[in-house]
């Protein structure tokens, strides 16, 4: 076999073999379930007795054509009330990519399960119905898109029937939501007009709307570029648990002075022989040996679950990073942008828990510097609690030190939750440094903190 035809072999095998996670967002009855029902429908991703469930609620219903939204809608209350509570996810295939779909819910009450759900996306698909146009709930879906630095985003305008296919309406809608979308940094916006009943546009080209020279929404979703290489990262590898067998003297001889750490690999790539930090202490050691599966290997790469030996018996426990490459200097005050999502406030003086990768520590609200208009993107001060679903900035300080990355460079190990240490509920997701992408980097000015128990 020639070298061309075994690139083109192993091009189109990446290809095939690629993975995109991405998430639907969309103010309610904007048709968001349908356009995922048709996204599987029309890729045929939808097995045969899924199909006839689908078909025989919506006869039941009254419903000539199978309602699509019921192959996301899966709650009850979801299908009695027409909207998304809880986030699904989908997962298919074409023969071009993988996918891991995030539906999540679009309703103002859940935009905390958005940021659940778009956490991890790779693209998110922000949904406007033509005739709305923009509103405050689509402002807010991009705000969140912004904020968990997403890097790709579509704007589906949908239900393009109802305004008799108009370009105008949707080159206006089109032309709202970048200039918004833009100054929040967000760098690549696609636009696709849409209708998800009828299926203009989703998989198959549409006979209606000639003057639309663009991809449709699932070619955009094979084709976006969103690999990486691990390799061009620094490693991040949290501590999740030590192993050391203790075996008893004749038993195991191999395993007697065995101590390992294992984890999952946040980003990058270890190798043995790689010199390495171990954070928050500082110490610098090197990788002996690295374990996968049961076998020993030279290489592991994000996002792996591995075991690490070190040269030298260090310290070292659950909630410890090891770390290549710039490392992030451990630090007790931390600057955050955060998402609240709880009903009961967060207040400047609250203690909290703050969990970030494996580890856990007592933390103290120093201050709530602003609150964040979605409509105007203005800091607002005014305030001294964020209520649930409002985003601003917060001033934290911890117990113990942490290893945190910027948001902006490591989205694992930049991010991080607050916890109630009352009821273990979780009260806010927070990103480490500043808000959006392009914001110009601060340096939090604090106080020495107070002498408190709590920190």
């Amino acid at each position: 076999m020639s070298t061309t035809t075994t690139d083109h072999t192993t091009a189109a095998h990446n290809a095939a073999t690629s993975l995109l996670r991405f998430a639907t967002a969309g103010s309610v009855d904007d048709g968001k379930s349908t356009l995922v029902g048709r996204l599987l429908h029309d890729s045929k991703s939808v097995l045969t007795d899924q199909l006839e469930a689908v078909e025989h609620a919506s006869r039941k219903r009254g419903q000539q054509a199978p309602d699509l939204a019921l192959l996301t809608d899966g709650l009850r209350a979801e299908r009695e009330q027409g909207i998304t509570i809880d986030v699904a996810y989908r997962y298919f295939a074409t023969p071009k990519r993988r996918f891991i779909l995030a539906d999540t819910p679009g309703h103002v009450q859940y935009t905390r399960n958005m940021v659940t759900g778009a956490s991890t996306a790779e693209l998110a698909v922000v949904l406007v119905d033509a005739r709305n146009g923009v509103v405050e709930q689509t402002r807010r879906h991009a705000a969140v898109a912004a904020l968990l630095r997403v890097p790709h985003v579509v704007l589906a305008v949908n239900k393009m029937d109802l305004v008799d296919y108009a370009e105008p309406v949707f080159a206006a809608i089109a032309a709202e939501f970048t200039a918004y979308a833009a100054s929040l940094g967000i760098g690549d916006i696609v636009a696709v007009p849409i209708s998800a009943l009828a299926g203009d546009n989703v998989v198959e080209p549409s006979a209606h709307m000639d003057w639309y020279g663009g991809p449709t929404l699932l070619e955009h979703l094979e084709t976006v570029q969103v690999t990486s290489d691990p390799g061009a990262e620094p490693a991040r590898f949290p501590i999740q648990y030590v192993i050391r067998p203790q075996a008893a003297p004749g038993v195991a001889p191999e395993h007697h002075d065995y101590r390992g750490y294992a984890g999952q690999l946040a980003s990058g790539v270890l190798r043995t022989g790689d010199t390495v930090t171990v954070l928050p202490s500082g110490h610098t050691t090197t990788i002996a040996g690295i374990d996968a599966l049961g076998t020993e290997t030279d290489t592991a790469r994000a996002p792996q679950s591995i075991t690490v030996r070190l040269t030298e018996d260090i310290d070292i426990s659950r909630g410890d990073l090891i770390a290549t490459g710039p490392a992030p200097e451990p630090t007790k005050d931390v600057e955050a942008t955060v998402c609240h999502l709880h009903e009961r406030p967060l207040r400047a003086g609250d203690k909290v828990l703050l969990k970030h990768t494996t580890r856990t520590v007592r933390a103290l609200v120093k201050e709530i510097s602003y609150r964040i208009d979605i409509d105007t993107l203005e800091q607002r001060g005014d305030s001294q609690e964020l209520n649930v679903n409002d985003i601003g900035h917060v001033l934290l300080r911890t117990a113990e030190p942490l290893a945190l990355d910027r948001y902006a460079d490591n989205r694992l190990t930049g991010s991080f939750l607050l916890i109630d240490p009352a009821d273990g509920s979780t009260l806010t997701a927070g990103m480490a440094g500043e808000s959006f992408a392009g914001a110009a980097d601060r340096t939090a000015q604090t106080a020495p903190a107070a002498e408190e128990d709590w920190v």
